[in-house]
């Protein structure tokens, strides 16, 4: 399964920057980029030729073509074109959107496509978020918030001209919008490819660091989602307008097919206001967790691990959602498994940490 990174972020945040720094690393000399233009990206110097008409082929190895219809056509042809030789086979794709576009929708095109869906998944959804006018675009611009919430990886650009403070605060206020995305900082020279594209919670190498990493953020910059730290709890819960992200514990085994009838209503209900689900279930039917992901009303299939990554046998799911409160969540699948749990004798309890 070929990984789909999508790099996302507002106008100006360094997308193109961080494209050009992929499309120049030797190690990524197997990856295909879909661009909206290629002008925008500046490929004159890094251009070896042109094997078919808008697909290039650049120095470095790498593959690069513009959307010619639609996303959904684009994919398909170049796998049916490496397939057949015309050009050169590519174990990773790189999706570029433009500054004002919602992510979200890709990862419905990789799910929707029975063909696509053979050959590809979702990888790291990266949002690129600019060091000096980060805090100014995310006050003025909720589709740039929107891009950070869904995002799996943040990477704070132009960390070399904006002051230590400035970076602070905007890591402090990402944190505060999406507190399961890891976050990287760029000088536009450097940044920690791994992390951003080849590290994601399908390898199994790194699947058990990412999912820990998903309830253990930053704790060197301290904001309001690490009160459970501090011995107090804020009330968040009660929150409906704007983002929200909160994590749903539950301390018993989850009966999975009842976990799973209630988050697919719960997503066709309400899928454009949930951002973001990730989670890891303690499930009645297996000695191993499952884990969960998606973005929006989009689920990827769950993972079943080979063994827990800690000590910790608890059920955690994170929300990131929009105009849906905690409360309305928790009482949603509370009255769901506490009646599961009626019905087999057994007990459960749900609460929430942020």
């Amino acid at each position: 399964m070929i990984p789909v990174n999508v790099i996302t972020g507002f106008l100006g945040s360094g997308k193109t920057t961080l494209l050009r720094e992929v499309l120049r690393k030797p190690e990524f000399s197997d990856t295909a980029v879909i661009v909206n233009e290629f002008g925008e990206v500046g490929l004159d110097h890094i251009l070896l030729e042109e094997v078919e008409e808008g697909v290039l082929l650049l120095e470095s190895g790498c593959i690069c073509c513009t959307i010619r219809s639609d996303l959904r056509d684009t994919i398909r042809d170049l796998q049916a074109r490496a397939a057949s030789g015309a050009i050169p086979k590519f174990s990773r794709l790189v999706v570029e959107t433009t500054g004002l576009a919602d992510p979200a929708p890709i990862a419905s095109t990789l799910a929707a496509d029975p063909i696509i869906r053979n050959h590809f998944r979702i990888g790291n959804i990266i949002c690129t978020l600019d060091g000096m006018s980060g805090l100014a675009t995310l006050a003025n611009h909720p589709e740039a918030e929107k891009q950070l919430a869904i995002a799996d990886r943040i990477l704070l650009t132009k960390a070399d001209i904006a002051d230590g403070s400035q970076i602070d605060r905007l890591r402090i206020h990402a944190r505060s919008i999406n507190p399961v995305a890891q976050l990287a900082l760029s000088d536009g020279q450097w940044f920690d490819a791994g992390l951003l594209i080849e590290e994601d919670l399908n390898d199994p190498e790194t699947r058990a660091q990412e999912i820990q990493r998903w309830f253990k953020p930053d704790h060197d910059h301290h904001d309001h989602h690490d009160h459970s730290h501090h011995g107090h709890h804020d009330h968040s819960h009660d929150k409906v307008d704007g983002l929200n992200s909160f994590v749903v514990d539950y301390d018993t085994p989850i009966d999975w097919t009842v976990f799973g009838v209630w988050l697919t209503a719960l997503l066709h209900s309400h899928g454009d206001r949930i951002l973001r689900v990730k989670g890891i279930l303690n499930v009645r039917e297996s000695e191993t967790p499952v884990v969960l992901h998606g973005v929006q009303h989009v689920m990827h299939p769950p993972l079943h691990l080979d063994k827990w990554p800690g000590e910790d046998r608890g059920s955690h799911v994170i929300f990131i959602t929009r105009g849906i409160s905690e409360q309305a969540i928790r009482h949603s699948l509370e009255v769901f498994l506490s009646a599961a749990a009626r019905a087999t004798g057994e007990a459960g309890q749900v609460q929430a940490v942020v």
